[in-house]
């Protein structure tokens, strides 16, 4: 089936089938742009908490850089305090009740195009998520390929 006003529909897609598959309860795709130097919410599932268009700074020297956007391997954040190493912004995912957080690196041809990131209580993540959820980011590529027109 076809599904017409992509890519939210592929995004849409993919947060069902990862909530039925591995579960969240925060789910966002973010698309890198190397030339600006930070990363784009171009999808969310709290559009209120976290709209579409925010973004976030990249900093290059942060070993989240370097596992997710440079290695290309799927961090997982277990609790708070992973979640506050990570994220200039964990107070706020703790006053949403998130603890614990899965980014999955989403990569063409070796080149960091963004990640899909879920969110949910302290401890719900494992490795054997995201091994599956690999396969699930690996599906954003096309959306992520496509030309952006909300620079």
């Amino acid at each position: 089936m076809i599904l017409p006003g992509q890519p939210a529909a592929l995004f849409a897609a993919l947060q069902a089938a990862t909530a039925a598959c591995i579960g969240h309860r925060l789910f966002t795709v973010m698309r890198h742009d190397a030339a600006a130097g930070r990363n784009r919410r171009v999808y969310s599932s709290d559009a209120e908490a976290y709209p579409v268009a925010g973004f976030k700074p990249v900093n290059w020297e942060h070993p989240w850089t370097q596992r997710v956007l440079v290695e290309g391997r799927a961090w997982i954040g277990r609790d708070a305090a992973d979640i506050a190493w990570a994220y200039p912004d964990h107070e706020k995912i703790a006053a949403l009740g998130l603890g614990s957080a899965m980014n999955l690196p989403v990569r063409w041809n070796g080149r960091p195009l963004g990640s899909v990131n879920l969110l949910h209580a302290a401890g719900h993540f494992t490795e054997e998520d995201a091994a599956l959820g690999a396969v699930f980011a690996a599906l954003a590529a096309p959306a992520l390929l496509a030309p952006d027109d909300d620079r």
